[in-house]
């Protein structure tokens, strides 16, 4: 039975396959140029970063968009929440909010101010509260509560990739003595921005660590650990918080696809937690 209210995200949510066939998600892709091979962006592997070649991406068309609302309205959808990556970082939303307007069915576009699982966590509350039956304004609100109830960190290996795809905002202030630190960074209004200077990689690593656990505290949390090209990182991490988290509901570890590595480069490692109270 299809929910009256569909839920739209896009491929930067990298959310788990199994849980988009769960939810009944459709997931409109990005764009990756990989030299003059142009695809839209899976929920695989980031080999051309990985492998150092050039990738450039693109968001998608409104056209794109409105093909999904056009589909969801045709499912039995009354109404379409859809829910994407931050505004500051991509052009996406906009695309999205041209094809609301011309909707066969009322679109709510909501801005994550986010991206990775810190947009997939809101996609999934919206679309568990759009299962119980709720109306747009409920499950827009649903979504927006909890992506303000989630906090996204991260580690990168080097600014460089950042700076180069112009995504580095005010961890610009960084660049000086990126020769020297090793970042870590978060995303904060949309942006990101600096979080703390460490010296080495195995502190920064711990340092993100020690993080994730504060802010879980002692609350019910969702937690996703997430990287590119940094598969034991991401592993050990993971471990680690499983037993440190002391109230872990769901816990989600997966590669980022090639449009966060196109940004962020090889080796980065991000940690997303999630209140479930909100």
């Amino acid at each position: 039975m299809t929910a009256a209210v569909a839920i739209v995200t896009d491929s930067t949510a990298y959310l788990p396959d199994d849980v988009v066939a769960e939810h009944g998600v459709t997931v409109v892709p990005l764009q990756v140029a990989i030299g003059e091979d142009v695809r839209e962006e899976g929920r695989g592997r980031a080999e051309a970063v990985r492998e150092w070649r050039a990738v450039t991406t693109s968001r998608p068309s409104p056209e794109r968009f409105g093909q999904a609302y056009k589909e969801a309205a045709g499912a039995g959808a009354t109404a379409v929440a859809s829910v994407h990556l931050s505004g500051e970082m991509s052009g996406t939303l906009d695309s999205a909010r041209m094809a609301a307007d011309e909707s066969p069915i009322p679109v709510r576009v909501v801005d994550s101010r986010s991206i990775g699982m810190g947009l997939g966590f809101g996609v999934v509350a919206a679309a568990a509260v759009a299962a119980s039956g709720a109306g747009l304004d409920e499950v827009a609100e649903a979504a927006m509560r909890r992506l303000r109830a989630t906090r996204s960190l991260f580690y990168v290996d080097t600014l460089e990739h950042l700076r180069r795809g112009g995504r580095i905002g005010a961890a610009a202030s960084l660049l000086g003595s990126a020769l020297m630190i090793k970042p870590l960074l978060r995303i904060t209004g949309g942006r990101i921005a600096p979080l703390e200077k460490v010296r080495t990689t195995s502190r920064a690593l711990a340092r993100l660590e020690e993080l994730a656990v504060e802010l879980a505290g002692d609350r019910e949390v969702d937690v996703a650990v997430q990287h590119v090209a940094a598969a034991t990182r991401a592993a050990a991490l993971a471990a680690h918080l499983r037993e440190r988290v002391p109230r872990l509901f769901e816990l989600y570890v997966g590669e980022a696809g090639p449009v966060v590595g196109a940004h962020v480069g090889p080796g980065m490692l991000g940690v997303v937690v999630s209140r479930r109270d909100a």
